[in-house]
């Protein structure tokens, strides 16, 4: 029987504890192939909630209150939440919940079947069909929200999550201990807690799925999103996209090329003080070459790091592969001469103004050259294992 650990955090939810506990245990005699528990997280709410959920778990096993003595807002709440229902009440499955019944329980059996099905993460999706946000809404939240998650699949240039934004969550425990270990030593504003473990959980490449539910206006208590939310979460988003473009392999291998072509013109000015032209120009392309494979070692291809025993090797691989760029520079510039011919491409009459097509061929050769060499060094060099 699987372990399922309903996390929920609270603060000044007095009037909605022993509601939303109730609507819970309607659902949990549905999932009878589930151990299912409650676990509060209450950031010591002075209206008496943390007392209420006392009460509660006298009255119901399944129900456990963690006293977060110090309120460190909703990220800080479910790491805590999360840690305790894994080491305490050794989750399977752990659910994000509000306590403010604006989650629909009923797609509880829903999500689980997903995970059952092979899902690590199982998002309650307010914007896929079937699901829907208050018609009472006023205009400028509805904006926010459907307009904020419009924003980040566009800025993350990710389409097939909806929802990125959304609260109710089912993740596997194997996939909450991997993200909080990844996650350690970040700090998280407010809600940026929701967006920053999708976006770790998708880049970790685990499987998201989502789940149609109509989201309930609350009834009682008040919202805790405020103006901060919008500021934090643009601020997240736009630096966890930089740092995935500057992280990526593409850009380490176009800053390693750069770098190897200033190591090229130095070393070619350094050689020609005492060797002749051709020489030196030999010379300083090898050691251009011997830079950018120590640099693609190192920094592109860190995560394939070649072994001490295996260098000579790869390093013979690498310069025939940096000798095919140069093999296709030279052959798409003969073609285009041949073919085309040298002269300008455009002219402004007049001034007579053009582009040479021997800078375009040049281009295009080198373009090609260097998705040769990403080709050639991803799967021959730095092959994956």
């Amino acid at each position: 029987m699987n372990n399922v650990v309903i996390v929920i955090p609270t603060y000044n939810e007095a009037k909605n504890v022993s509601a939303v506990t109730s609507s819970l245990l309607k659902i949990f005699k549905k999932c009878p192939e589930y151990r299912i528990s409650i676990l509060f997280v209450d950031d010591n709410s002075p209206d008496g909630t943390g007392k209420i959920i006392s009460d509660l778990s006298r009255k119901y096993s399944f129900v456990h209150l963690l006293n977060n003595r110090h309120k460190g807002g909703l990220g800080h709440a479910y790491k805590k939440g999360f840690i305790v229902a894994i080491d305490k009440y050794k989750a399977d499955i752990i659910f994000e919940f509000d306590a403010d019944l604006q989650h629909d329980e009923s797609i509880i059996p829903e999500m689980l079947g997903e995970i059952k099905q092979g899902s690590d993460l199982v998002l309650g999706s307010r914007y896929i069909n079937g699901g829907g946000i208050p018609g009472t809404w006023p205009w400028y939240r509805k904006f926010l929200s459907v307009g904020g998650n419009h924003f980040i699949r566009l800025v993350m240039g990710n389409f097939t999550i909806h929802d990125w934004t959304t609260g109710y969550r089912a993740i596997r425990s194997t996939v909450v201990k991997d993200i909080l270990n990844i996650m350690h030593n970040t700090a998280f504003h407010g809600y940026t807690w929701q967006i920053g473990f999708l976006v770790k959980t998708i880049s970790n490449g685990y499987k998201v799925s989502e789940v149609p539910f109509y989201f309930r206006d609350r009834t009682e208590g008040s919202s805790k999103l405020g103006p901060e939310y919008i500021f934090n979460t643009m601020r997240y988003i736009m630096k966890a996209k930089i740092s995935e473009i500057v992280n990526s392999r593409i850009f380490k291998f176009v800053i390693t090329g750069g770098t190897g072509t200033l190591v090229q013109i130095v070393a070619l000015y350094l050689y020609r003080l005492g060797l002749g032209y051709q020489l030196a120009n030999f010379l300083s392309i090898e050691t251009a070459i011997v830079s950018n494979f120590t640099l693609s070692n190192l920094w592109t291809f860190a995560d394939r790091k070649l072994k001490a025993t295996q260098v000579p090797g790869k390093f013979l691989q690498f310069n025939l592969a940096s000798a095919g760029s140069i093999l296709i520079q030279l052959v798409i510039a003969f073609l285009g001469e041949k073919l085309i011919g040298i002269h300008a491409l455009f002219t402004v009459p007049v001034v007579k103004i053009g582009i040479d097509t021997g800078l375009i061929f040049s281009v295009i050769g080198i373009l090609i050259g260097m998705f040769w060499n990403f080709f050639a060094y991803s799967h021959f060099v730095w092959k994956k294992k």
